[in-house]
């Protein structure tokens, strides 16, 4: 298996998913559904709805009642990458190789496009009910996405992350926590809801959430590597960012050399873990040994 052209085929897979999810671009509030679009259109890797799918895949799980939950969670990350890069946050005006959303619709219209994409996240992973009404599963993992995107996951990462901004002092114990929740919290629920939506136990389930923080945290750790060795042309957003925001990352704490290190170690690690499990799932294994050596 060739893991980049196998990452490639099935990520045009879930983006021709998410397509059929996405609102038309009609109405007066047609400003906005054309600011979200083009924020969730932009390409990227679609990690988080294929750590899903495969997981789902691995237990098992054959319907398409997982399909708009795929399309939930990027819609979930795309919009809380269109509030990193506000003026008020990050102040980026490029992410996947183009014009950040504030910068081509304005500040206003990307804090609404933001707000659009989180709240018609629901909406979609809702429909799932409708799939199929009798599963007991699908608002198990609605609670999951619920809780993984707010504030004692992704937003309360973010929190501390805002508020450790521009040269304050941060603890390990608080840059660890950013990182828990900040990033890995969405990878977790990722996985979490394709292990509860294709009927794996409790203990499978604690397994794949233990699984994915690992992997949140090692793909974190590379993303800060990044911001320091890459370049915008490759990375297809502007290098230097935690730098000239003035933030602590795990590069500052522990150096490059122990900041590669770590993403191995994390991401072997994850991989033993899953492998110790009875159900197997080749392509995502591969796909998690590829998150060391990524580029973007």
């Amino acid at each position: 298996m060739e893991i980049k052209d196998e990452i490639a085929r099935r990520a045009k897979e879930i983006e021709t998913i998410i397509a059929k999810y996405l609102p038309k671009e009609s109405g007066y509030q047609k400003t906005v559904i054309e600011a979200m679009n083009y924020s969730i259109l932009a390409g990227g890797k679609r990690l988080r709805p294929m750590l899903m799918q495969e997981t789902y895949r691995m237990f098992g799980g054959k319907s398409d009642v997982i399909e708009p939950f795929l399309a939930a969670i990027e819609m979930i990350h795309t919009y809380s990458l269109i509030h990193d890069d506000l003026p008020a946050m990050d102040n980026d005006e490029y992410r996947r190789g183009r014009k950040t959303t504030h910068v081509v619709y304005g500040e206003a219209m990307g804090i609404l496009a933001g707000d659009g994409l989180l709240n018609y996240a629901f909406e979609t992973a809702i429909l799932a009910i409708q799939k199929e009404p009798q599963n007991a599963n699908v608002p198990k993992a609605l609670a999951v996405l619920a809780k993984k995107a707010g504030i004692y996951g992704m937003i309360g990462g973010q929190t501390v992350d805002i508020e450790t901004d521009q040269s304050k002092e941060v603890t390990r114990e608080q840059l660890d926590f950013i990182y828990r929740l900040k990033t890995s919290a969405l990878i977790e629920a990722s996985m979490l809801i394709g292990a509860i939506l294709a009927g794996a136990t409790k203990n499978e389930q604690n397994e794949m959430e233990q699984i994915a923080t690992k992997i949140g945290l090692a793909f974190q750790i590379q993303d800060d590597i990044l911001d320091v060795t890459s370049t915008t042309e490759t990375l297809g957003k502007p290098v230097g960012s935690d730098e000239k925001n003035q933030k602590a990352t795990y590069v500052t704490y522990e150096g490059i050399d122990k900041a590669k290190a770590d993403v191995e170690r994390l991401s072997k690690e994850a991989v033993e873990k899953m492998n110790g499990l009875v159900v197997r799932n080749e392509f995502l294994t591969e796909l998690l040994l590829s998150l060391i050596h990524r580029e973007k």
